[in-house]
């Protein structure tokens, strides 16, 4: 009777040998390695139908006597194991290729593909050999919540001051311009009040960020919203107040919902991308809603010398407040 031999492919990694056998609905396999030579031998539906089949390949170099191989209803994956970690010029020890046996270009790579390969295999160990000898924080985690918590409590009240703001705006029109103080204020101070964290976060070592940028930016804001507006009447029915506040909303609803997803290991690109993009032309724009509050806020404060300072008669009456925010403006 004459043997049936499959249609074979074949591919290697510098440590393995891949065989391929194109036998479906494989079954009754047996399938060794001896004196460095595999035999296969089964029952499934081939090249010429449902029949037995089998080959045998005398490898070029030596390979363990263990196999691994796994039947699917397409095929029979073999993997073999070679005794040292070499690169092969052929799989066989005869020169002449068999004629069942081909390369499977779906899993070939070429030597400095594999040699390639083989080295982020090692950087991917290596690096989480040194990950699992850093000592993980016990408290990651209680850290992680409680700056979520912060981030979803800010992005709460700046969304509420957000929101508020434009529906105001669409229903009263310019007229909300001139209230915004008496109807957002105590939202307002509560979200600054508690932005003071942002300063000492850095401080503690939660976040990576510096503590100096956090510090000038909390600092001008509760400035603006404490001194400017807060500490003068005159100031807080301004429109310039609106844009302010509304400048600063705008930026929040977007910077906070990023520092939450961060916190989680998680990233929205779509958000990032908001993050960034609608920051640059919101920052300056803030800083100049911010510097005509200043402006307009001297000649109330050089009027009603509030925040002044006294002086010798020698030295003048008054060192007014407005001087220092012209040295701001």
């Amino acid at each position: 009777m004459q043997t049936l031999t499959p249609a074979v492919f074949w591919a290697q990694r510098h440590g393995e040998i891949y065989l391929r056998v194109e036998i479906s609905d494989a079954k009754s396999l047996d399938i060794s390695v001896q004196e460095n030579i595999l035999h296969f031998r089964g029952q499934g539906h081939g090249a010429k139908g449902e029949n037995e089949y089998e080959f045998s390949l005398e490898f070029l170099k030596p390979v363990k006597p263990e196999i691994k191989h796994k039947s699917t209803q397409r095929q029979v994956n073999i993997t073999v194991r070679k005794q040292e970690h070499c690169w092969w010029d052929r799989l066989t020890m005869q020169e002449k290729k068999p004629l069942f046996l081909a390369p499977d270009f779906d899993r070939w790579l070429d030597e400095s593909d594999a040699e390639m390969e083989l080295k982020e295999k090692e950087e991917k160990i290596n690096k989480l050999s040194i990950e699992s000898r850093i000592p993980k924080d016990p408290y990651l985690g209680l850290k992680k919540g409680y700056l979520f918590m912060y981030n979803l409590v800010q992005f709460l009240g700046f969304s509420w001051i957000f929101v508020n703001m434009t529906v105001r705006l669409f229903i009263l029109g310019q007229d909300s311009f001139y209230d915004t103080f008496h109807t957002i204020a105590d939202v307002m101070y509560f979200c600054q009040m508690l932005a003071v964290i942002e300063v000492i976060n850095p401080a503690l070592g939660l976040v990576k960020t510096g503590m100096m940028p956090a510090f000038i930016q909390v600092t001008g804001r509760n400035f603006i919203l404490f001194v400017i507006i807060g500490s003068l009447e005159e100031m807080q029915n301004k429109p310039v107040v609106f844009f302010v506040f509304y400048l600063w909303s705008a930026i929040e609803i977007f910077r906070y919902p990023f520092y939450m997803l961060a916190c989680i290991d998680t990233e929205w690109k779509t958000l990032t991308w908001l993050r960034y993009t609608i920051w640059m032309p919101l920052y300056p724009l803030g800083v100049l809603a911010e510097a005509v509050a200043v402006i307009q806020s001297i000649p109330i404060f050089d009027e009603s010398k509030f925040l002044s300072i006294r002086l010798p008669e020698a030295m003048g009456s008054f060192l007014s407040f407005s001087y220092y925010n012209g040295l701001l403006k």
